[in-house]
């Protein structure tokens, strides 16, 4: 049930390389996407600790958008992708177990060019984060 009163708090952990570059080519291209995501870059979505996602939902984070470069092969750093693939699908186990919808980590491949797409991104992700709600810890 979708709350509109409800403004989702997104962590958006943004590759240096492609996702990062695409939101910021987002931003200097002045496309609207909704302000409820805090950016925050990283190396290489390979360098993202699953610890981190933990202490943003632990922090008052409703969802968590991980962006890294285009496909898993393009990674700047050759595996980084890979890895992130397996922590995350690691991660998503651990959140049902914890009574967490794993759909509120979100993982999407951004090239630097691609500020259209990290903006529908955001678009969709909020949207889906008002239908979930607000995250609600025990």
């Amino acid at each position: 049930m979708e709350n509109d009163d409800f403004e989702p708090k997104i962590i958006g952990f943004l590759c240096k390389w492609c996702g990062y570059a695409g939101a910021d080519l987002a931003g200097v291209s002045r496309l609207e996407y909704p302000p409820n995501i805090v950016t925050i870059q990283i190396p290489c979505t390979g360098r993202l600790d699953v610890q981190f996602v933990l202490e943003a939902f632990r922090k008052g984070a409703d969802g968590v958008l991980i962006a890294g470069c285009h496909t898993p092969n393009d990674c700047h750093y050759f595996s980084g992708n890979f890895k992130a693939l397996k922590r995350i699908a690691l991660l998503k186990k651990l959140l049902e177990q914890l009574g967490i919808n794993p759909k509120r980590v979100r993982i999407e491949w951004i090239s630097a060019t691609e500020g259209r797409k990290f903006a529908e991104v955001v678009k969709e992700f909020v949207e889906e984060i008002k239908r979930m709600g607000p995250l609600k810890l025990r």
